[in-house]
């Protein structure tokens, strides 16, 4: 009977910290889009793009605020660069991905609405409209994507420092977050070795 006890008390421990500790996965729409995007670039003899975890952030919640805007002619398909709607809270926006205007300055961020993030839109959207531009430059060197409902966002990030989109000094936040992961994994662990005992 204490043994038993003592089992459930461990398999709910353990339930709750995988519950806890759950990894991000990234969405396939997103993936898709970053490998056509260097499929793209590598037909153009261009360097891939390299994951930049910072712009990537930013295009999150770009595409989260821009998900309650309708796909219109404007913002369709073959959204036109600067038809996009625009966003007051954009520097809020900066600050929750630890960045400021003067490191996002030379990059480039690319708004798209695509009914249903169909994958062949997506990418025609950004190869065949004047976002094409910008994957053509040879001054980008990373990438970050986002996504929500319709909208998907593109943000290019450059190696220099006014585009690197490099975050600011690490907050209390991100040192929490640092240590919350530490702690899942040590607690992981030492449930698995009174699980073994």
């Amino acid at each position: 009977m204490a043994f038993s006890k003592f089992s459930l008390i461990i398999s709910l421990l353990l339930s709750s910290t995988l519950f806890l500790c759950h990894p991000v996965l990234s969405d396939n729409e997103e993936d898709n889009l970053y490998s056509e995007i260097n499929k793209y670039r590598k037909s153009l003899n261009l360097t891939t793009l390299t994951k930049n975890d910072n712009a990537e952030c930013l295009a999150g919640e770009l595409a989260d605020q821009f998900k309650n805007q309708p796909c219109t002619n404007t913002t369709g398909a073959n959204t036109v660069p600067g038809t996009e709607p625009q966003l007051p809270n954009y520097p809020n926006l900066l600050a929750k991905c630890h960045l400021n205007v003067s490191i996002t300055r030379d990059g480039a961020v690319m708004p798209a609405c695509v009914p249903g993030l169909d994958p062949s839109l997506v990418l025609t959207n950004f190869t065949k409209s004047l976002y094409s531009e910008n994957l053509n430059d040879t001054k980008f060197s990373g990438i970050g994507i986002g996504s929500d409902d319709n909208w998907i966002v593109v943000v290019l990030t450059t190696s220099n420092p006014e585009g690197s989109y490099s975050p600011a000094v690490a907050s209390g936040a991100d040192m929490i977050s640092k240590i919350s992961l530490t702690y899942c994994s040590i607690l992981l662990l030492l449930l698995g070795n009174m699980l073994m005992l």
